[in-house]
């Protein structure tokens, strides 16, 4: 008999186990479609304002302009001897009147030092003046070209030290107020850097101390002397569906978080930070893998803590195109070292965490990242094995788990839809009908076969910063299409 009772309460026991289990999956997946849907009403209306206000905006008048700020350009460069040549002819013809190109090379095993040397005749500047601001790794040797063509290129040669000693380098070396940091495989629009240099001018929201823009898959796209020529939809698999991937982050996500003035990440692809408060916030930190989106919350965190009035801007343009993975196995290095460097960004800066003293960011940013952008993909690994579990012994109600699936994969294909639209009414950068229905397959299928890969690639991530890796993982690079 008491057998039978105990049997009996553990039957209930496990039916409430269960549905408490159903119901909290469901409203998780609701909050964060939620989110989704909050993010894209407010990014849609802020690129709206913006398309608006910058319409008639004739950014050739900002060459002239005294208030232009001067800029470095800085790009790291470790084994691109495959892109190095043509990515540096983009640079070095930007549509930009004072400004300087820094390319570190940071103890690369391939040719591209060679590459260097030889296309832009270099020779070593042994004269070449600049303040220790951050501490780095030695550097082997500065290079100016005996070309004047080439005067506003120096090439810095140095002993690997990872990506963050790199940009750290460049600080160093750098001649201008203003940095701007990019992956030096990323072929720039001739515009960008006056678009991006626009919210620096304007400065009404307070010191600006950051700029991002919108960053756009070059995979299968034509490049002519560093110049993008033809944009094309990728034509493979894995990359096509990155351009999907990159609509939704750029176009959904991080407009409306610079709207609300909440961005914690500006892509390493390219972004322009005011160099007196980077260096004051300490360089890039050597110890992270996520440069970029530490970087951007400790000058947040410092402006706050130092009572400043500030402001990071957006820029919703597509302004940089860059060369994405081609392969599961260069994506998931990729992937998995994004988780390490969130999960490093966010311990670092842990006290923000629903911190009252750093308003939006401490109380709404911060958490969303921890919870939707960090926290989501363990939650859906462990709660597809519970559910693998449930359905196994019968647990699980067959209906309602068919249903929770087709709601949540409607909702998948709708957000990547309506980022497809988005780009489509905006910029229309893929003016083919073809290629758009090429787009809408892919965000068709991408639930069953890319989502699910990310989602493992979080999970490793976990496991590597759990194992201690802190290896950057190296990204073969193809090169682009030339013409």
């Amino acid at each position: 008999m008491n057998l039978f009772i105990f049997l009996l309460s553990f039957a209930e026991t496990i039916k409430y186990t269960v549905e408490i289990f159903n119901i909290s999956i469901l409203i998780f997946a609701v909050f964060i479609m939620a989110s989704y849907i909050i993010l894209a009403v407010i990014s849609i209306t802020f690129l709206r304002e913006y398309l608006w206000a910058n319409n008639f905006t004739d950014y050739n008048v900002l060459l002239s302009s005294e208030f232009a700020p001067s800029l470095s350009l800085i790009a790291p460069a470790y084994n691109e001897g495959k892109t190095i040549e043509e990515n540096i002819q983009s640079l070095l013809t930007l549509n930009y009147s004072n400004y300087e190109v820094i390319i570190v090379n940071d103890g690369s095993k391939d040719n591209s030092m060679e590459i260097m040397i030889r296309s832009y005749q270099l020779e070593i500047d042994a004269d070449f003046k600049f303040a220790r601001h951050l501490e780095t790794k030695e550097i082997k040797g500065i290079y100016k070209s005996k070309n004047p063509a080439f005067k506003k290129l120096i090439v810095v040669d140095k002993f690997n030290g990872g990506k963050s000693d790199a940009l750290n380098v460049g600080i160093n070396i750098s001649n201008n107020p203003y940095i701007v940091c990019i992956d030096v495989d990323c072929i720039i629009e001739k515009d960008a850097l006056l678009k991006m240099a626009k919210p620096f001018m304007e400065n009404n929201k307070g010191r600006v101390i950051a700029a991002g823009g919108v960053i756009r898959i070059a995979n299968s796209c034509k490049v002519s002397n560093g110049k993008l020529i033809e944009v094309n939809v990728p034509e493979s698999f894995l990359p096509r569906t990155q351009v999907i991937e990159y609509l939704r982050a750029f176009l959904l996500g991080r407009m409306a978080w610079a709207k609300l003035d909440g961005l914690l990440l500006i892509s390493g692809a390219f972004g322009m930070f005011d160099k007196q408060i980077a260096i004051q916030a300490g360089g890039y930190d050597h110890n992270t893998v996520g440069e970029d989106m530490e970087l951007v919350m400790r000058m947040r965190r410092y402006m706050i803590e130092a009572r400043q009035k500030y402001s990071v801007a957006f820029v919703p343009d597509p302004l940089c195109w860059t060369e994405a993975p081609e392969s599961f196995s260069i994506l998931g290095k990729q992937r998995s070292r994004w988780t390490r460097g969130t999960m490093e960004s966010l311990w670092v800066h842990r006290i923000m965490c629903f911190n009252p003293k750093y308003k939006l960011i401490g109380m709404l940013s911060f958490p969303y990242w921890l919870i939707f952008e960090y926290l989501a993909p363990l939650i859906e690994f462990f709660g597809l094995i519970i559910t693998l579990l449930f359905f196994a012994f019968g647990f699980i109600n067959l209906k309602f788990f068919c249903l929770l699936l087709l709601f949540v994969y409607s909702f998948a294909v709708m957000i990547s839809t309506l980022a497809l639209l988005t780009e489509e009414y905006t910029y229309h950068q893929y003016p083919r009908i073809k290629d758009y229905f090429k787009l809408l397959f892919v965000a068709v299928i991408e639930p069953f076969y890319f989502h699910p890969f990310v989602v493992y690639c979080a999970v490793k991530g976990n496991l590597e910063k759990i194992k201690g890796v802190k290896s950057w993982g190296e990204m073969t690079r193809g090169g682009f299409t030339k013409k």
